[in-house]
């Protein structure tokens, strides 16, 4: 599976979600697969990362917000505060996955989609929370 991408996907649909206010449903998720093709793994993988995240946001958010020093989160770009949300529920739910891959993937997806000064961001709020949970 390709699960890079599949973070991507991920990205994709949480900025859409906090950009547009709308929930994710089964009209907006066929919507969104309309024009990809991809495999069944990397869909579900990509759905699990946005329902995990939107099912407990209050807590990932707040999650952010306390390691965040100096930040508030709708301060932070929208790109970056969703690389932040998927990567952190992965952090604190995805036990299957280490928390060095989770936080590689989300710098890397950093570098791709948003700005220069966001991946060392990304990295020292990820690596905070990863030590808090003990999976640093």
């Amino acid at each position: 599976m390709r699960r890079r991408k599949a973070r991507e996907y991920a990205l994709q649909m949480l900025f859409q979600t906090d950009f547009t206010g709308k929930n994710i449903d089964s009209e907006n998720l066929s919507e969104f697969w309309s024009d990809k093709k991809e495999n069944t793994d990397v869909k579900e993988f990509a759905e699990e990362l946005v329902r995990g995240t939107i099912n407990r946001l209050d807590e990932i958010d707040s999650t952010i917000e306390r390691v965040a020093e100096n930040w508030v989160l709708q301060r932070m770009a929208a790109v970056d505060r969703n690389i932040l949300r998927f990567a952190v529920y992965e952090i604190l739910y995805r036990k299957d996955i280490p928390s060095a891959v989770t936080i590689n993937e989300a710098i890397e997806i950093a570098k791709k989609f948003s700005s220069v000064e966001a991946a060392p961001f990304i990295n020292g709020i990820l690596d905070r929370v990863a030590k808090e949970v003990g999976k640093a």
